[in-house]
């Protein structure tokens, strides 16, 4: 797709969708979206929230930078959850995303607009941003490749903090193949991000052709043990297509898996609490006009400018850093995290991958679950480990339910082994080839 082709495409499927929130009429080159949680200097940059309405950054992000140095244009900022907090696009300011198989349910989240974008072909990729799940849950439900590359392995500079020790941006793609070009562009050491990789990039194309036979990949018993339903059955089938490919497919054990939603939403939580403090009214963003002194106007400016779900997860990272809790929750969390690193390791011993579906259900209707935040928290259920722990993984399409939503297998990989990651999609995607399947619920 050339630049005309996807403003033309956006033109017509955007305001059923709404996947865009801005769009560059004037871009030029090879075109991408860019979720609205990363800056760029030509469009603003609000993270769906209405406490950074209007706000423009005076500086690319070192992702920006390297795509533009490669002569791709930015056609557009896509939604997201307000501040990339939450699994379904429904928490942005600006209205819920739809997904283009079936436009009543959501697209996932928080990179819902990247994935419908690119899943409806209003453009042929998409970066968006990873915190607990948040590029391959969505691309799992909207039918595409989604990527978590290893933590450090694209620079955060210019990534609006959500939690800062699992924040990484991802790739949204139709295939692996143009899944690991993107990542040959933007990967790499950054001396502006601390957190930064200095880890050769690698050639991640290089064996995409080479197919699975002789690899060997581990089935999660821990989290896979419960599974049932239309999600268990194209599991399963997932598996046997990897066993006819020439894979070794055998279960393996993270004993530690079963803790890593309770780890999450208390590590997570609690860095967003911290990070979010900078909105403030005061440097940049919305400041509210109905106060009179400081300590109101700082009150009043969040109040109005976070959304209900952003200030939920405030308030729960507030107590679990609060005094006499710390130990009890946070401290507790991390010593969980570093148990479940070490299980992680000991099976990638044995297994070259390590596989679960990449979410528990197909995507579900909107606002099925906006009134049980719980409920909503447990779609990172198979994701959020990926982030807990550092390592690459990739969601990858693995069939459709009976009513024909997009389902999707997920791809761990030990730490900087992304090259080998896209060999075994790959292997995965020639054997089944959904990645050829378009909605037909809006008109692409």
């Amino acid at each position: 797709m050339n630049v005309s082709e996807c403003l033309a495409a956006i033109d017509r499927l955007n305001p059923k969708l709404n996947a865009f929130l801005r769009v560059n009429t004037a871009a030029n080159g090879k075109p991408i979206a860019i979720k609205d949680n990363i800056v760029t200097t030509e469009m603003p940059t609000t993270c769906a929230s209405r406490i950074l309405s209007g706000f423009t950054s005076p500086y690319d992000a070192t992702a920006i930078t390297r795509l533009r140095k490669s002569g791709y244009a930015i056609v557009g900022k896509t939604n997201l959850d307000e501040f990339a907090m939450g699994s379904s696009t429904e928490h942005s300011a600006f209205g819920p995303t739809r997904n283009p198989w079936d436009t009543t349910r959501v697209a996932g989240g928080s990179s819902g607009g990247s994935a419908a974008a690119v899943a409806a072909r209003m453009v042929p990729a998409a970066l968006g941003s990873e915190t607990g799940g948040s590029v391959r849950q969505p691309a799992a439900l909207c039918g595409v490749v989604g990527l978590k590359p290893t933590y450090g392995r694209i620079s955060r500079w210019g990534l609006v903090a959500f939690a800062s020790s699992l924040d990484q941006i991802g790739i949204v793609t139709k295939t692996a193949r143009e899944c690991a070009e993107l990542l040959g562009i933007i990967a790499g050491h950054d001396p502006l991000d601390s957190t930064s990789s200095a880890e050769p990039v690698d050639d991640y194309t290089a064996d995409v052709e080479r197919g699975a036979k002789g690899l060997r990949f581990g089935v999660v018993r821990e989290a896979v043990e419960k599974l049932e339903g239309d999600v268990r059955v194209n599991f399963d089938d997932a598996l046997r297509v990897l066993r006819k490919g020439g894979a070794i497919v055998e279960d393996a054990s993270v004993p530690a898996i079963v803790y890593a939603i309770a780890i999450y939403y208390i590590v997570a939580n609690a860095e967003a609490s911290a990070n979010l403090a900078r909105f403030d009214g005061v440097r940049y963003g919305r400041r509210s006009d109905h106060s009179r002194t400081v300590r109101d106007m700082y009150f009043a400016s969040r109040g109005e400018g976070f959304g209900p779900e952003v200030k939920r997860r405030i308030m729960l990272g507030t107590f679990a850093l609060s005094s006499g809790y710390y130990e009890a929750y946070y401290g507790r969390a991390q010593a969980v995290r570093a148990k479940l690193r070490s299980d992680f390791a000991t099976a990638f011993e044995r297994f070259d991958f390590l596989l679960t579906p990449t979410t528990p259900e197909p995507a579900f209707k909107i606002g099925a679950k906006t009134g049980d935040p719980l409920s909503m928290y447990l779609s990172d259920i198979f994701t959020a480990p990926a982030n807990l722990v550092g390592i690459p993984a990739i969601a990858v399409p693995s069939g459709f339910s009976p009513e024909g939503l997009p389902l999707s297998l997920q791809i761990m990989a030990p730490h900087f082994r992304e090259r080998a990651l896209f060999r075994a999609a790959a292997a995965f995607e020639r054997e089944t080839e959904y990645w050829k399947r378009e909605p037909r619920n809006v008109e692409c």
